[in-house]
């Protein structure tokens, strides 16, 4: 509760007129009963007619004030919380653009939707529901029970004994709610995850008919959700009724005795109508603290998972007075470099050096650590051991904006957004419309951009719905084109090209004036044998290096690639003729 109160402090003058309007209408409320003891004591047995008008008209300008008063305070209270969980999504948002690769491989896309979306909005309630429910009770309570002592003090302390009960209720309700609703947001999150993936991932389980499956998947977890409301239900109504029997109980309790006062002559009939209206107020507070026990443990649970996100440090920053360049020429060292996943090193001992404007193409078995090695070198994990230099400067010394900066990078898994083509190649770069239309031209996805219906305009699905393999590759090689970055990272991202087109996009780069530091990730001889410098990895280490011509005559792993591949080429020529 610490974060929310920290969030509350700052917009605290937001709830000073709301607060205000509040205390105005409680008042009102506490003079209504008073009003009905005058109106019986005085007007009605005391035969005092003369103020009958005044009286009325006292009434309806009260009652007037008041709805102006709880409209301000239903609007502000609203406004306010709206205001601090806008807040708190923003952070949660922020933080999340902080965090490095291995955040997001350890938690699934639901979760974390989860924690800003129905979290915040569990806060939302509290802080437009709970608080101000909690407040008015307060204020009330205090208001009521002190008019109350000053019309019958021996009364007022008998019927509030009775509900003092209610408050050990509370701390019993409290504890169990919460392990509950810490459990019911864990598997929020899960069926968050679920959902998410079966409908992104709708495709490939229909082409597997695996509906039966998937949906007998999602019951298993949605059946766990249900027992755990069940449980909640169960709690509520265990300790509901309860609160509301000893409620119940003060407003009979002081009927019988406030009646049996009034028969004494101890107590006017308007004194007990006043004090039946007052505890009736004083019972509303205590029976609402079963719902805000409630909603206070779905907060807490909620603000724990909250917490938990902001609470946490990115593990990859930038150090104070880091390296800024204003230039970067692209120049790649690897010193000694190994790195571990999850405690396990998949890469080895690795030594580079790359000149700037180089391509530098990586083959190697499935899992060697490809992709791996390359997503270093943006700091997107932090290597192991070893270090990794950019012009001659440890890139752990680099600012980690300007470093990414400088580097242009298209991923094994293509991704696009559900927007315009021309947003999704610029992406936020603002470059010109000849750059625009040279960077597609080099990716040759010009060809079929002017095809479409509304060309550049064209809104394309989500992750590229509607596409072929390869058009979503050359979209998404334009993007990485367009920023001229000194350093492009193509990380198999021309596999679902033909050999024709591949061909050409790896010219197209190659022949720019302003040659990039390239790396190239692909399984096929053509797509690399331009390269200045080839790689073969195998199990995490540099096994071969060298250009086309020297690594077919080693005769090693590369070259047996080559033989397969071109013996396969060899052989559909001879089928064909």
């Amino acid at each position: 509760m610490t974060l929310l109160k920290t969030y509350i402090a700052k917009q605290w003058k937001l709830l000073i007129i709301p607060i205000i309007a509040m205390i105005g209408c409680i008042c009102i409320d506490s003079v209504y009963p008073y009003l009905q003891k005058i109106f019986i004591d005085s007007i009605i047995l005391g035969g005092i007619n003369d103020y009958l008008f005044i009286f009325i008209i006292t009434i309806i300008s009260i009652a007037l004030i008041q709805g102006i008063l709880g409209y301000l305070k239903e609007y502000l209270f609203d406004k306010f919380a709206v205001i601090v969980c806008r807040q708190l999504r923003q952070d949660l948002y922020s933080k999340f653009q902080s965090f490095e690769f291995s955040f997001f491989d350890n938690n699934n896309t639901g979760e974390l939707l989860s924690r800003i979306i129905e979290d915040v909005d569990v806060v939302w309630d509290t802080l437009a529901f709970g608080m101000r429910v909690f407040i008015e009770a307060i204020i009330l309570f205090s208001i009521s029970a002190a008019i109350m002592f000053t019309l019958n003090p021996s009364l007022t302390i008998i019927c509030l004994a009775v509900l003092l009960p209610v408050a050990y209720i509370g701390t019993i309700m409290d504890k169990k709610f919460w392990t509950v609703y810490s459990q019911i947001s864990d598997q929020t999150a899960e069926i968050n995850s679920i959902v998410q993936q079966d409908v992104s991932g709708i495709r490939l389980v229909k082409a597997f008919a695996r509906e039966k499956h998937e949906i007998s998947k999602f019951l298993k977890v949605n059946q766990k959700f249900f027992d755990l409301n069940v449980e909640q239900a169960k709690i509520v109504g265990t300790y509901g009724p309860l609160i509301e029997l000893l409620t119940n109980s003060a407003p009979i309790l002081m009927i019988v005795y406030g009646g049996y006062l009034c028969i004494q002559g101890s107590l006017s009939l308007g004194s007990l109508v006043a004090f039946t209206s007052y505890i009736f107020s004083v019972s509303w507070c205590v029976r609402n603290l079963g719902s805000l026990i409630n909603l206070l443990s779905q907060n807490k649970a909620s603000m724990s998972k909250i917490k938990e996100i902001l609470n946490r440090k990115p593990e990859i920053i930038s150090k104070e007075n880091c390296y800024n360049p204003t230039e970067v020429k692209g120049d790649i060292t690897f010193k000694n470099v190994s790195f571990s996943y999850n405690n396990v090193e998949v890469l080895h001992n690795i030594n580079l050096n790359i000149p700037h404007g180089s391509s530098v193409a990586i083959m190697g078995t499935t899992g060697c650590g490809k992709s791996t090695l390359l997503s270093l070198i943006g700091r997107y994990y932090d290597v192991t051991k070893g270090e990794i230099l950019v012009d001659n400067v440890n890139i752990k010394d680099w600012n980690l904006e300007t470093l990414r900066a400088n580097m242009s990078i298209v991923f094994q898994d293509t991704f696009l957004f559900s927007d315009t083509i021309k947003n999704n190649i610029d992406f936020g770069s603002d470059k010109s419309e000849g750059s625009l239309i040279k960077a597609v031209k080099d990716s040759t996805a010009y060809s079929f951009i002017k095809e479409m219906p509304d060309g550049f305009d064209t809104v394309i699905g989500e992750r590229g719905l509607g596409l072929s393999g390869g058009q979503k590759q050359r979209l998404a090689i334009s993007r990485a084109i367009i920023r001229k970055s000194p350093i492009l990272i193509l990380d198999d991202s021309t596999s679902a090209l033909d050999m024709e087109t591949e061909f050409n996009v790896l010219q197209n780069l190659k022949n720019d004036k302003k040659k990039a530091t390239t790396f190239i990730i692909a399984h096929r001889i053509s797509g690399v044998k331009d390269a200045d410098i080839i790689l073969f990895m195998k199990d995490g280490k540099i096994v071969e290096i060298g250009n086309h011509s020297s690594l077919v005559n080693y005769k090693g792993y590369y070259y047996n690639v080559y033989s397969h591949q071109f013996q396969d080429f060899e052989s559909l020529q001879l089928e064909a003729n």
